[in-house]
């Protein structure tokens, strides 16, 4: 190869080089100006992104494992181990390096927001459904919470197996139903195939039941749930899936897909799935208000609960688990959820108004 030839394949690398990073800073902007503008957020999350996640969620479900945990992992190695492949054996200047790196990480910053995470910046539950927020007082949740009670009571069953085709046609089919009046989309496909973790125990050990792959269009639940977990994680991260990114969103859409299902086992699912934060709520009310409450409860009920806090605490692992709480508590609040973890507990707040818009003429 001669010197002109040479000459001719690095000005034609450039040419690729300075187009490929024009390319990056155009869809930069793209993504900086529907964070920033009034309503950009919105018109993505209503005419852009069903389109990605149609395309992204397809793809992804022809293949059978988690693409997302092959991806994070492939991902985390190149991070790390490229500046040390390139500057030892290719001898390439570590600035060189450093511009590569930080134009890989900014092409994930794009792909992650284009894909998803512009969904961020869209209006919350009560603005999309023109929905009032009503009084969150001590009367209004005693009284929430007495009829909760009452209501996960009643549809307890015993649950000890999960049919995963039924979970995901009813589930499905609540989406669908529900409609864009209640500011979320139906279902891309009929059938949202959901995968399994492909690190369960190490996302057991930090606590994490079920995530959202934005890169793919994936949801994700963890292979160590219960049986009486399995529908209301399912619900919830294919709410995720449908555009929602507030914790406590998903929570009150998978609480709403499931309690509305004429299967006696998804009906409980998400009754039981809010337990927690009925009984968070009523403890910071009082000591005795909490009491009342968890008097009624079934004792067949209290025993669950008390299994499956043995079930986790046992897989769970302290340190790791509090890194990750951290972790995605900033994670969370970048991306204006300003609650952070506490946005979970959002869920009462969104019931409680939800139910009373419902009974007003």
């Amino acid at each position: 190869m001669d010197k002109s030839e040479i000459m001719c394949i690095f000005a034609l690398e450039v040419c690729k080089t300075k187009m490929r990073r024009k390319i990056l800073l155009l869809l930069f902007v793209l993504v900086a100006s529907c964070q920033i503008l009034s309503g950009g957020g919105d018109l993505y999350a209503r005419y852009v992104y069903p389109v990605i996640a149609k395309v992204l969620s397809a793809l992804s479900a022809l293949i059978p494992f988690s693409v997302s945990g092959v991806f994070y992992i492939v991902g985390i190695l190149v991070l790390l181990l490229y500046p040390i492949y390139a500057i030892t054996k290719h001898k390439q200047r570590k600035l060189e390096v450093l511009w590569i790196e930080l134009e890989l990480v900014a092409w994930l910053y794009v792909w992650f927001y284009a894909a998803w995470g512009l969904n961020y910046c869209q209006s919350d539950f009560y603005q999309r459904t023109s929905t009032p927020r009503a009084n969150y007082d001590v009367a209004a949740l005693k009284r929430f919470a007495d009829e909760y009670v009452a209501k996960l009571n009643e549809s307890y069953v015993e649950i000890k197996k999960v049919d995963k085709v039924l979970v995901r046609q009813e589930v499905v089919k609540q989406y669908a139903q529900m409609g864009e009046g209640m500011g979320i989309h139906a279902p891309f496909s009929e059938q949202p195939h959901e995968k399994t973790m492909l690190l369960t125990p190490l996302a057991s050990m930090v606590g994490v039941t079920g995530t959202m792959g934005p890169f793919f269009g994936e949801f994700i639940v963890n292979g160590d749930l219960l049986p009486c977990e399995y529908a209301a994680t399912y619900a919830h991260e294919l709410s995720h899936l449908l555009g929602i990114t507030s914790e406590g969103e998903a929570n009150f859409y998978g609480y709403l897909a499931c309690t509305s299902s004429d299967v006696p086992e998804i009906r409980f699912s998400g009754y039981l799935s809010i337990l927690h934060y009925v009984l968070q709520a009523m403890q910071e009310v009082g000591r005795v208000e909490y009491n009342l409450i968890h008097a009624k409860i079934r004792p067949e009920i209290h025993l669950l609960e008390l299994e499956r806090r043995i079930h986790w605490v046992g897989l769970y692992n302290e340190t790791l688990g509090d890194m990750q709480d951290r972790i995605y508590d900033f994670y969370l609040r970048h991306n204006r959820i300003e609650e952070g973890r506490k946005s979970y507990s959002d869920v009462i707040g969104l019931l409680i108004s939800y139910d009373s818009a419902a009974q007003k003429p």
